[in-house]
């Protein structure tokens, strides 16, 4: 009766106040920073032009390898961990799992920060194939501990499901970041478009720099009282020796980290074959690296923007699930995953309804750029695929399977490199857009299978895909009618008329799921 009793109280907890507060919590800052960032992005592209906006993006990769080896396994793991401890009601262990945690995530960060700097012309010239981005890359390496210790502070606090410190982090990082770059932008001029890229690179660095120091401070002025942070701990629990909370941290970050390592390596062995398989194709570097700029630059944050809700769930979706894989609460397991899933069809199918409609519309006001427009219109049929495998992929690795994960994603990206290679040469970016679809599609089917045969969902097809469906068509059309005869007679910049347009689909359609109960409140139950 009381093991019942805390079952139905952990339900209530974790799945109504904690997934959901910590999930509007973390949207809202990432929505805020998705603005901005989209705006910046809006304002790189002008200054800087599609061919060094090219340039710039090339440096990602590099920064993504990185951080998946200093940062992501073991962030996930002290998220894991102090979501264990919670479940346990075992509090003595979760502040040395962060220390513990931070000390070996900085100490890997600074020596590839060293390593980085040291042969940032050779990792230019051999594995990104453009010498130019040598510099940046210079300037790039300084960022590693930094970040290092944001990635630690932010996994525990996603173990407590506390999001308001990551959350603010977000928005420091890149109001900081923006600042920069406005500044010396307009104070060096758009003349040199070299120096501009460096400053982009060098508002990141301090950008993560500001945020790390804050997330640290942040750690003991925003320090919660241990009854509110460790709900009835038990006083019989025992603290693990600082040689044991390493080794459960290494066993669970390095399978991840290698994992995680060797995709990204694929991501940015992808990432670099584009520009490479376009000169293929007859187009010129400049052409080629314009194209990529415009793809991965303009193109690509627009369908990307949504995902600040959807990476708000699948980080609180992770410690949730390990936690109730703790108290061996399969009921939890399965209601928190059902509802994630069914929301991410929602949010992917609006935005589908979205880029379609207004995507060339989009492409040309934003900036000015026809070809990013017609990108989205082929791009938006990923939607869907990008935020369920996200959320599917945050569901397996909380149930501590994060080999199928790998397993999925390398498959995926395998396809997707192999089709890159076959058809960019011979039908240019739109084999890539064909490569990226399929590739997509694949990796979502096999999460979505594992998932179905792991976990007892309580799955609706009919109100999260037949009337979101449904109802995204009949508004699209609507809504799209009324724009093209206000757009020929409003004299509202044109900018401004199709955000706001854009907005009230989205805003209609949401009115409409609540009509149609397509979202109900038993959801959040």
């Amino acid at each position: 009766m009381s093991k019942n009793r805390i079952s139905i109280n952990s339900i209530k907890k974790i799945g109504k106040r904690n997934i959901l507060m910590g999930t509007l919590i973390l949207t809202l800052a990432g929505f805020i920073t998705r603005v901005i960032g989209f705006f910046y992005k809006i304002f790189l592209s002008k200054i800087m032009g599609a061919e060094w906006l090219g340039i710039y993006q090339l440096v990602f990769p590099v920064y993504g390898i990185a951080f998946t080896i200093y940062a992501t396994g073991i962030q996930t793991s002290i998220s894991r961990l102090v979501a264990a401890e919670m479940g346990k009601r075992n509090h003595k262990n979760i502040s040395k799992i962060l220390k513990i945690g931070m000390l070996l995530s900085v100490s890997i960060a600074s020596f590839l920060s060293l390593l980085l700097y040291k042969f940032s012309d050779a990792v230019a010239y051999h594995f990104l194939l453009e010498p130019r981005s040598a510099s940046s890359l210079r300037i790039l390496s300084a960022v590693f501990p930094f970040c290092a210790v944001t990635s630690s502070i932010n996994g525990y606090y996603y173990g407590l499901k506390k999001a308001g410190v990551p959350a603010s982090t977000q928005l420091v990082e890149q109001i900081i970041r923006v600042i920069v770059v406005y500044i010396a932008a307009y104070t060096i001029g758009n003349e040199n478009q070299k120096v501009t890229c460096e400053m982009a690179v060098l508002g990141l660095v301090i950008g993560e720099m500001i945020s790390g120091l804050y997330n640290f401070v942040s750690l003991f002025i925003t320090k919660p009282p241990k009854k509110m942070l460790y709900p009835e701990p038990d006083r019989y629990a025992k603290a693990d020796k600082s040689k044991t909370i390493l080794k459960n941290l290494l066993v669970l970050s390095i399978p991840l980290s290698t994992n995680r390592l060797l995709i990204n390596i694929l991501h940015s062995i992808e990432s670099v074959l584009i520009p490479a398989m376009l000169r293929r194709s007859g187009l010129s570097t400049e052409q080629a690296l314009s194209t990529y700029g415009t793809l991965t630059g303009m193109s690509m944050p627009f369908i990307m923007f949504p995902t600040a809700l959807i990476n708000a769930l699948a980080v609180l979706l992770l410690p949730t699930v390990s936690e109730a894989q703790a108290m061996e609460n399969e009921y939890l397991i399965g209601k928190t995953s059902s509802v994630s899933i069914k929301y991410s069809f929602l949010i992917g199918i609006l935005s589908t309804g979205v880029f379609l409609i207004f995507g060339e519309n989009l492409g040309l006001s934003v900036f000015n750029n026809k070809e990013s427009g017609r990108y989205l219109i082929t791009l938006a049929w990923l939607c869907p695929l990008i935020y369920l495998t996200t959320t599917l992929g945050s569901i397996i690795n909380g149930l501590g399977k994060a080999h199928i994960t790998f397993i999925n994603s390398v498959t995926g990206t395998l396809i997707k490199i192999a089709l890159t290679v076959i058809l960019v040469p011979k039908q240019g970016i739109n084999g890539y857009l064909i490569a990226l679809l399929l590739g997509q599609l694949i990796v979502t089917f096999m999460d979505s299978y594992f998932i179905i045969r792991n976990v007892r969902l309580q799955f609706d097809a009919v109100n999260s895909l037949l009337k979101p469906g449904i109802i995204v068509a009949m508004a699209g059309f609507l809504i799209k009618s009324i724009y093209e005869y206000f757009y020929k007679i409003t004299q509202i910049h044109q900018t401004v008329f199709l955000l706001s347009f854009c907005l009230m689909f989205c805003v209609i359609c949401t009115i409409l799921f609540v009509i149609t109960r397509t979202i109900s409140k038993t959801d959040f139950r």
